[in-house]
């Protein structure tokens, strides 16, 4: 697919837009956004329909109009398991289903960076897709999957990087976990030294672009990263600072190779084109902003 494309002008919302996974960290995220511009906005969690179950289908067909926007952020995580792909791809199944019986005009599918190879050059989204382990696997097949059911025409993939915010449910190894750590004033313990950089961008840019996305019925496909790459020491190194110095950072003998070779950069140039007025926040002021959200709670 290409990179974005907008069929919209600003400021002109779908009449409705349909969020499937409304309860997850992204989905929530984007619901709120939507809403907060004066959207119409559909909230699809499990206590609606279960996308685990095989009367999926035929509920979100019935939820279904014909110039709605999906947006898709269903996705059941940590996928390290044969038996957690074969999963997904069923909630996957239910959704393509659905879609081929009650076709829509816009969807949007919250993917992931993990569908592109390992590079030594930052990722741009014209990149080799070949994911070397069982998320990206998932993610890349559920994209054919809807690629084989909705035109082109109405279809844009997101794939984010590691996302972090101060609701992020999971707690996975970086500022999420790291963060959670420093709280309960437990020690941040590192895979190796950490190393290894990674992009890192937060919740309030991912929802800001799907928004957008959204209200300018663009197309095609965006990479969702913050340009820059650091540490996981750095990081664990900020947010231990930002607890007074409580907590030690401390490395660990690596038992096996760095994952993506300890390097994943990113070009973002694409969303530099698609919003050229939209900066995207760097991770140490995303940081010290989370941090401040949960302190004034």
């Amino acid at each position: 697919m290409t990179i974005l494309t907008h069929t919209r002008s600003p400021g002109l919302l779908p009449p409705r837009t349909v969020v499937v996974g409304a309860a997850g960290f992204v989905g929530h995220a984007v619901a709120n956004r939507i809403a907060a511009r004066g959207g119409d906005v559909v909230g699809l969690a499990r206590a609606q329909i279960d996308l685990g179950a095989d009367t999926a289908t035929d509920r979100l067909v019935g939820q279904l109009r014909p110039k709605d926007t999906v947006i898709i952020s269903a996705v059941k995580v940590p996928c390290r398991t044969p038996d957690m792909v074969v999963h997904n791809l069923a909630m996957m199944a239910r959704i393509t289903n659905a879609l081929r019986a009650r076709p829509v005009d816009h969807v949007v599918y919250v993917s992931s960076d993990a569908v592109y190879a390992d590079s030594s050059v930052p990722l741009t989204e014209s990149s080799l897709k070949g994911p070397d382990n069982l998320y990206g696997i998932m993610q890349l097949t559920r994209e054919l999957m809807l690629r084989d059911v909705v035109p082109t025409a109405g279809l844009t993939f997101v794939r984010p990087t590691m996302i972090y915010g101060a609701a992020d449910p999971h707690g996975g190894y970086g500022p999420n976990q790291y963060r959670r750590l420093a709280a309960a004033s437990k020690d941040i313990i590192l895979f190796g030294e950490g190393e290894e950089r990674r992009d890192h961008v937060f919740i309030d840019d991912v929802a800001e672009i799907i928004a957008r996305i959204v209200e300018q019925r663009s197309v095609g496909a965006l990479n969702v990263a913050s340009g820059a790459v650091h540490s996981f020491r750095a990081i664990a190194e900020q947010i231990a600072e930002l607890y007074g110095n409580k907590v030690k950072v401390i490395g660990t003998k690596r038992s096996g190779p760095m994952p993506h070779g300890g390097y994943r950069p990113f070009d973002i140039s694409a969303i530099g084109l698609a919003f050229p007025d939209l900066k995207m926040t760097q991770l140490p002021d995303g940081i010290a902003r989370v941090h401040r959200e949960i302190a004034e709670r």
